[in-house]
């Protein structure tokens, strides 16, 4: 079943869940490794300058992701395909010394441009000026990740790598705050890759199957690493993300905690997943069942014991027997073979197939968030989160 996105973003739009959510994300390190090449400290240079890259007159930080796309050819490339129209406001997040910014300023009505680097403010703002478009211009000076947005309707941004998985989570999990047609991002190429895994692709992971939840991603262009100053150490991506106007009827925090599950070992089968006995135990816990395991080992912790993850070949008496945890792992394989997914395994299937899967054990009872500690809503949601983008 259908609705309008904002039924299931209720949750987004509080603003305590969207101020913590913000603020977990930059607790983190943004993008698990992603670009961690290109902003990785130099070993000290002359003068101290560790980091930096003389360009003109500005010293380029690689430290802040400053890598300036430089081919104009690209540049009109993406404008050319982001399609925008004479009335959009475009939002451009790390616009540095403003290549992009003035092609945008001749298409568009307005761009608002979110730069934190106060230098490249000041390079920004008489670049515009000298060319008359300064009353066009919205300059935002501060993090993108901790500023509230001006209206817009159309993000372009050659976005600073270390900043794609926050950032992103801003836009397409705050669409009902910013509402917008499209944004054009030049990505790094490996994250990119990620992000438009498909099915049975061997890149195919939680990355993808959350971001298409909320989003169709369209592949645009690839861009060597040659085109940009300075030269970053891997190449990149353009690709288009349009939110959804309408997305599947399922709650989000439950959603999340699933696909953790489901991935944390996206090659292996979902009925050895899900058979495992720490598994089974905290599923029982969460769906509230009445009878639980008494066999002699009443509690499993993730200590890396092997009696806990799996129970092939164990003699188990209560994996086997009719009541407690073997009852329960009776009717989980019951659920799984009633849609056929014993013997699916998670990086093959679709968003539709894992949400019928969820919708079959949540029928049955069966869940994978505590949906009963209401105070812990915002905490448990940002544990599902943490590696969702």
């Amino acid at each position: 079943m259908l609705h309008r996105r904002k039924s299931l973003s209720d949750r987004l739009l509080n603003p305590s869940f969207g101020g913590q959510f913000l603020s977990r994300c930059l607790r983190k390190k943004s993008s698990r490794g992603y670009g961690d090449d290109v902003c990785r400290k130099s070993k000290a240079g002359k003068h101290g300058e560790q980091d930096e890259e003389k360009e003109g007159r500005v010293r380029l930080l690689k430290s802040r992701g400053q890598h300036l796309l430089t081919n104009p050819r690209v540049l009109d490339s993406i404008v050319r395909t982001s399609d925008i129209k004479p009335d959009d406001t475009v939002l451009e997040i790390g616009p540095g010394t403003g290549n992009l910014t003035l092609k945008l300023l001749e298409a568009a009505r307005r761009v608002v441009a979110v730069e934190i680097d106060n230098r490249m403010v000041e390079i920004l703002r008489k670049r515009a000026a000298e060319r008359g478009f300064q009353d066009r211009l919205n300059i935002v000076s501060g993090d993108a990740l901790k500023t509230k947005f001006p209206e817009f309707n159309l993000v372009v941004a050659n976005i600073p790598y270390g900043i794609s998985s926050p950032l992103l989570a801003k836009l397409v999990y705050g669409v009902n705050v910013n509402p917008f047609r499209s944004a054009t991002l030049l990505l790094q190429k490996e994250f990119a890759r990620r992000l438009l895994a498909k099915p049975g692709d061997s890149e195919f992971n939680r990355l993808a199957v959350n971001m298409k939840l909320v989003a169709e991603l369209e592949f645009v262009m690839d861009v060597s690493k040659r085109d940009f100053v300075p030269c970053p150490k891997v190449d990149s991506s353009v690709i288009k993300i349009y939110p959804k106007s309408e997305i599947p009827d399922v709650d989000l925090e439950e959603w999340w905690a699933f696909t953790r599950t489901c991935f944390s070992k996206k090659n292996k089968t979902l009925g050895a997943t899900l058979k495992q006995k720490r598994k089974l135990m905290e599923l029982m816990k969460l769906s509230k069942a009445e009878v639980f395991a008494d066999d002699g080992n009443p509690e499993c912790h993730d200590d890396g014991d092997e009696e806990c993850d799996s129970d092939e070949g164990s003699s188990d008496s209560s994996l086997n027997s009719g009541t407690g945890i073997g009852l329960f792992r009776t009717k989980i394989v019951r659920i799984l073979g009633s849609g056929g997914f014993l013997e699916k395994r998670p990086s093959k299937l679709s968003n539709d197939e894992l949400l019928q899967l969820l919708s079959l054990l949540n029928g049955a009872g069966i869940y994978f968030h505590d949906g009963t500690k209401k105070k812990d809503t915002c905490e448990a949601a940002f544990a599902a989160c943490d590696d969702l983008l």
